[in-house]
């Protein structure tokens, strides 16, 4: 349920509402814009009154909101949400790019990837320390280490990192990580999604492979539901049953994650379509549609890495890709 209130109420009559409201155990989630102010109520909103709740004053109208995502809902909260690490902004305007290799394989390799995807126009550097992967035989991280590697090279370059958590217990490592990333395999781990709800970091959560836009964002109202409302959406690809690409990526989910929800959306070409030669079209394509970020796989040497190197490009072809990127948001704002 949402009551939108009238122009010129004053903080204490808003005050004095939700104080009513919260004591039959109704959360109120405030969005207070420059000319309306909205109260989102949430929990058992039966017990509430709709037409004693519309018959004050200070009240425009009330509606009921059928989506089970609440917190999330861009009904809830109009207005865009910006997700800040360091000084970079994410949303609302605020493009972000964020690269680097899909593992930590090495100090010398991180760092080195680090200073080539900053000179290239990076915003946020991207590395795996914790690699989930479909066989048990394979490359699976550096763990703690891969996070140790990663904190060296954010003092080398200056730029926020994001890593993968795996696991809850895992949680202390990433004290001094910039953004928490959750894979798509992770993407209904609700007993990780909460305990990520009670920190305040950033979270960047991905859709899961095989899941509807309305359970990624329900997957997010989990972490929301904690405390936590500094999201980014991720959009890596779905499977369908298309053989020629990793996975199918999802662009019309862009614009439809920007009506139904206030928080930012990144796009992942290179977990999407799985192939180096692809990722270059599907990022000039993203950022058209409206992306918030776009997220790529950077390796100095693809052919040599531990991990997905078929579909990392190289420093050289990020510097391209980023320069046609910024080409397109130039063009379409």
């Amino acid at each position: 349920m949402i009551a939108i209130l009238k122009n010129g109420v004053t903080p204490a009559q808003t005050k004095h509402l939700v104080d009513w409201l919260k004591a039959m155990n109704i959360d109120v989630h405030v969005s207070e814009g420059k000319e309306v102010t909205i109260l989102g109520l949430i929990g058992n909103t039966s017990r509430v009154d709709m037409e004693l709740l519309r018959s004050l004053d200070i009240v425009e109208t009330v509606k009921r909101v059928s989506e089970p995502y609440k917190q999330a809902n861009r009904k809830f909260h109009p207005k865009d949400t910006i997700v800040q690490a360091n000084s970079i902004r994410i949303g609302s305007g605020y493009f972000a790019m964020i690269a680097g290799p899909c593992s930590v394989e090495s100090e010398e390799q991180i760092i080195e990837v680090a200073r080539a995807v900053k000179e290239g126009g990076a915003d946020i550097l991207r590395g795996g320390a914790f690699k989930p992967r479909t066989s048990p035989y394979a490359f699976q991280g550096l763990k703690d280490e891969g996070v140790r590697l990663l904190l060296e090279a954010k003092k080398a370059t200056g730029m926020p990192i994001i890593t993968e958590i795996m696991t809850i217990t895992a949680l202390p490592l990433f004290e001094d990580v910039d953004i928490i990333q959750v894979g798509a395999r992770n993407m209904q781990n609700f007993d990780l999604l909460k305990e990520l709800g009670k920190t305040k970091k950033p979270i960047l959560l991905k859709r899961g492979l095989a899941n509807t836009i309305e359970e990624l964002l329900m997957s997010a109202e989990y972490i929301m539901s904690e405390g936590n409302e500094n999201i980014i959406l991720c959009e890596r690809g779905i499977r369908t049953f298309e053989t020629a690409t990793r996975n199918t990526l999802d662009l019309s989910a862009v614009p439809v994650l920007h009506e139904l929800t206030h928080l930012p959306v990144v796009v992942d070409p290179s977990h999407a379509t799985g192939h180096s030669r692809l990722v270059a079209p599907m990022a000039a394509a993203a950022a058209a549609c409206g992306a918030d970020g776009i997220m790529i796989e950077v390796h100095n040497n693809p052919a040599c890495a531990l991990c997905d190197g078929a579909q990392s490009i190289t420093p050289s072809q990020f510097q391209s890709i980023n320069h046609q990127v910024r080409k397109i948001l130039e063009a379409v704002r």
